[in-house]
């Protein structure tokens, strides 16, 4: 939870218990069972936590659960108390083998880099500044090819996600990921994140120019909300439409 540390006291452990409410709710209606409800599936981290979910429902903490709680953190803001704080998440997700019963390895390690990476730091800051966002997700290079890239997200692909690379202040880490936004383009990411992309296809950090002889250069387009008597002016070479609402 982004600023949890600069929350009044009084008001922590209210904050962190609609937080719970959310994700409980969450779970539930993309069909995940809670890990509250395992043993050892769950490490509170105070302003966050640890989920360790079976590796058959990677692709489901993708695609629909990314969308599902950016779209309830909307609800909460928009039904919270003015003196309640609003809640801000960085999400990671990431999979490998895990020790049992006390679910340990370097899967949690990576994990926690991940979360804490500059990447999805600045995800989560551009997606407050520049759309009124709530959350910033990255998934590790290892998952997004169990899910993304193997066709397991019927609502996202590659286009949705800006390639990166994860990097930590004072750690010895450095690993490949893929940050996504809810409602920023890869293209409107990248400026504002500066990556350093190690290559592949989906979002680029830089934008590559669509002039050819029969689409000259001119003016990019991003409209993220209702168009009502729109005029644009000229020939528009390409257009994507997504369709899809929170």
């Amino acid at each position: 939870m982004q600023g949890y540390s600069q929350i009044p006291e009084a008001k922590m452990a209210p904050v962190r218990s609609d937080l719970d409410d959310v994700l409980t709710n969450v779970l539930a209606h993309v069909g995940l069972q809670d890990p509250r409800d395992r043993t050892g599936a769950f490490k509170d981290t105070g302003d966050g936590a640890i989920f360790v979910m079976p590796a058959k429902d990677i692709a489901r903490l993708v695609d629909p659960l990314l969308e599902h709680l950016h779209a309830a953190l909307v609800r909460y803001d928009r039904e919270r108390l003015s003196s309640a704080p609003a809640i801000r998440l960085r999400a990671a997700l990431h999979v490998g083998p895990l020790s049992l019963p006390d679910h340990r390895g370097d899967a949690i390690n990576e994990v926690c880099r991940l979360l804490d990476s500059q990447v999805v730091r600045a995800g989560l800051t551009a997606a407050r500044e520049h759309r009124g966002g709530f959350l910033a997700a990255v998934v590790s290079e290892a998952a997004f090819r169990r899910t993304v890239r193997a066709g397991r997200t019927p609502d996202l692909d590659e286009e949705h996600f800006l390639r990166a690379m994860a990097r930590v202040h004072g750690k010895a880490f450095e690993e490949p990921c893929w940050l996504f936004v809810p409602q920023m383009t890869p293209r409107a990411l990248a400026p504002l994140i500066n990556p350093e992309p190690p290559g592949g296809s989906g979002g680029k950090a830089s934008p590559t120019s669509l002039a050819d002889p029969n689409n000259p250069p001119g003016a990019v387009f991003q409209f993220n909300g209702e168009m009502t008597d729109t005029t644009v002016i000229n020939k528009v070479g390409t257009m994507r439409i997504d369709r899809r609402r929170i």
